[in-house]
């Protein structure tokens, strides 16, 4: 089983489907009751006497922070609610638990008394329940909500968000307006009745922190969901090898080098490769370079990797792609692009490597070149129409080139860029960054709307792969995966939480507790390390 994750109108649909089966306000409780319960076990952990504040918007999250803030009360913690407007709101349920707070005799905050209160702290922390806004934002933050965001964050408060960050887009993860719109920082998100794909990819992964779902006890038919790359999910990708298992059951991947300068890409490519256990490890280097360059052998790649073995690429204008791809050999899976430039050398390449019939790994300047041919397109798409397998692994810059759009206009959408991507090129699309988005195509339907896709997010990795050459191993690891007979989307996906795993485990280590510093070269290695410990079962 994979843990789902809906848009919007899904939720809406199941959500609508819930109220029509329970009595009303019967799933406004029970969401209530999952708030305050998470609420409760947090300021457990903090100082006792610790109050907390309720942020009560117009809509029904506002209901569910205040009948938490209710739950709360009734069990011995300082309560209280502050609301951005003096008005009940419309909605039934939401407007039963204002009337419930009023009969009570409780006060209300106001956003111009909220400084004051925070500063009567004197430096403590206050537990805050964020019920401004939930999926159903369209608009940025302002007036009185900024106000609130702004003030809050200049004080030490514990959040715990209802059902998504307010100003937070529950879809894309982007936060709602312009450049400049601010959002709510939660230290964790009690999300309801499924996981949304904005607390997990962009600026949600980090506003969201810990993310618990409750289903509210509601069913979920949703056919067309996406899906979390999380550990169980990458355990059920894992091949175990056979006894009698030997070095060509496990696949020859050929990584083709650009310029001699680059040379460290491409060898990071093949040790993202050894670590993921492709059997056999090619370089391929341009027959010009080959014969000049003085190696302590013709046919090894780097001598401190002696397993390196080197192919001879014969590429010229002259050359047939026929004559080219027999020059450059079988090969169950290639990786183009790691520090391949974008010369004519590496657009012939790139050319001759859609023709080839491996599993493809597109990545950097290979997807460069693509972006800037007239035909690149349609020759990706020409090889996903015959049955070849590619995965592209763009960062956001790459994706942009490639949809000949703006990197902001891709990380506003990052799910959506992606499943673009995906159905215009018929490739499997690894779009890089925080909650890094996987998505593939549903070649049985024949169509090319972005929402005939497959997709998923990964929940490994963090700012310790900001770092060049990270992505390097990446495409190398993937390439690994399809030539020991993955699918193109598990390989993606197994590959991307591998990649993050591994520099999650170096992060748990004290030298690189702060993220801060890594050498792209240490990461096979734990890369290594994680894939084994996944197959072995430990944990």
């Amino acid at each position: 089983m994979h843990t789902p994750l809906l848009m919007t109108a899904d939720i809406r649909a199941v959500e609508a489907r819930g109220l029509s089966a329970t009595s009303p306000g019967e799933l406004m409780s029970r969401a209530a009751t999952a708030l305050a319960q998470v609420c409760a076990l947090h300021l457990r952990r903090l100082p006792a006497g610790t109050p907390v504040l309720a942020l009560v918007g117009p809509g029904n999250n506002g209901g569910d922070a205040l009948c938490a803030a209710a739950w709360l009360h009734t069990r011995g913690w300082s309560v209280q609610a502050l609301v951005l407007k003096p008005e009940p709101p419309a909605a039934n349920d939401a407007r039963r638990q204002w009337d419930r707070w009023n009969t009570a005799g409780r006060a209300w905050l106001t956003p111009d008394q909220l400084e004051r209160w925070l500063q009567a702290r004197q430096g403590a922390v206050a537990l805050v329940i964020d019920g401004l806004f939930g999926i159903g934002l369209q608009r940025p933050l302002e007036g009185a909500a900024r106000v609130v965001v702004d003030t809050l964050r200049r004080y030490p408060t514990h959040v715990i968000a209802a059902d998504v960050p307010s100003g937070i887009d529950a879809e894309t993860g982007a936060i709602v307006g312009p450049p400049g719109s601010v959002a709510l920082h939660a230290d964790a998100t009690v999300t309801f009745i499924a996981d949304k794909p904005g607390l997990h990819t962009g600026a949600g992964r980090t506003h969201a922190g810990t993310v618990i779902v409750d289903s509210l006890g509601l069913q979920i038919d949703v056919q067309q969901s996406g899906r979390l790359i999380d550990r169980h999910a990458a355990r059920q990708w894992i091949r175990p090898r056979a006894p009698d298992a030997h070095k060509g059951s496990h696949g020859d991947v050929l990584v083709i080098r650009g310029a001699p300068a680059m040379q460290g890409a491409s060898i990071l490519a093949l040790l993202g490769a050894q670590a993921a256990g492709a059997g056999r490890l090619y370089l391929g280097i341009e027959a010009a370079s080959a014969t000049s360059e003085g190696s302590t052998s013709p046919s090894m790649a780097d001598p401190q990797h002696p397993e390196f073995m080197r192919r001879s690429l014969i590429m010229s204008t002259a050359t047939s792609p026929d004559a080219a791809l027999q020059a450059w050999g079988a090969a169950d899976a290639l990786v183009v692009g790691c520090g391949l430039g974008v010369d004519l050398w590496a657009q012939q390449v790139v050319a001759t490597a859609l023709l080839h019939p491996g599993a493809l790994v597109l990545d950097a300047d290979a997807l460069n070149c693509i972006a800037h041919s007239e035909t690149g397109l349609s020759q990706l798409r020409n090889r996903s129409e015959h049955g070849r397998i590619t995965v592209m692994t763009p960062h956001p810059l790459e994706a942009a080139r490639l949809l000949n759009t703006s990197t902001a206009i891709v990380q506003s959408d990052r799910l959506g860029a992606a499943r673009r991507l995906a159905q215009q090129t018929g490739a499997v699309t690894v779009l890089k960054g925080a909650g890094t988005v996987i998505a593939w195509p549903r070649r049985h339907t024949g169509s090319t709307a972005a929402h005939d896709t497959d997709w998923a997010i990964n929940t490994s990795g963090g700012p310790l792969l900001a770092v060049a050459g990270t992505g390097d191993v990446l495409a190398g690891i993937v390439g690994a995966l399809l030539a020991q007979g993955l699918t193109a989307p598990e390989a993606a996906g197994l590959g991307t939480w591998l990649h993050g795993a591994a520099a999650d485990a170096l992060a748990a280590q004290a030298q690189w507790a702060a993220g801060i510093g890594l050498p792209a070269s240490r990461l096979p290695e734990a890369v290594h390390e994680t894939i084994n410990r996944l197959a072995a079962g430990h944990s």
